[in-house]
């Protein structure tokens, strides 16, 4: 594994992060928010400029959905609960939408472009969760509720990183 991206080294800014991790293939995404929530995902394909590997649909746009079936998403640390660390597999038939890749106005999405587990805008700050749209729930969670959009980060949309670092096999 190689650091490839660290937003306190590298600053808060969604071009600094795609000029550091596009193209670079399998990725893991660890962040830590300012309460202490810590979580991720990783993707096997990438973020990648190459539309070949972008859904169908999505080729002729600067923006599109690129499908992979081995993505998943993780919780390492979750305040607000006692569950130990978590791995979140795609959801069968939502492969297509595993992650999002919109140069211009977002850091990492993992989900589709509307409704993704989760997403950073411009300056990786602040970010928005509506987990369990395209990967699975925790047991016992169930999808829509706030208790989904806040399981990752603590709240559903505003929440603080406190760094995000993203690292390549």
């Amino acid at each position: 594994m190689k650091l490839g991206f660290s937003a306190k080294r590298d600053g808060f800014s969604s071009q600094k992060w795609h000029d550091k991790v596009d193209n670079k293939g399998k990725t893991l995404i660890i962040i830590k928010t300012k309460d202490n929530f810590i979580f991720g995902g990783f993707t096997q394909i990438g973020f990648t400029t190459d539309k070949s590997k972008w859904r169908d649909i999505d080729r002729n746009y600067a923006e599109g959905s690129i499908p992979d079936s081995n993505a998943f998403i993780f919780s390492l640390r979750n305040d607000n609960n006692d569950r130990k660390p978590e791995k979140f597999p795609i959801k069968k038939g939502k492969e297509n939408f595993a992650i999002y890749y919109d140069y211009s106005s977002f850091g990492p999405i993992f989900g589709g472009r509307y409704y993704s587990d989760f997403s950073l805008n411009l300056i990786l700050q602040p970010g928005d969760s509506n987990f369990g749209y395209t990967y699975n729930l925790p047991n016992g969670i169930e999808p829509k509720t706030n208790e989904a959009k806040r399981y990752l980060a603590g709240s559903y949309n505003n929440w603080v990183v406190d760094e995000i670092e993203c690292g390549f096999i």
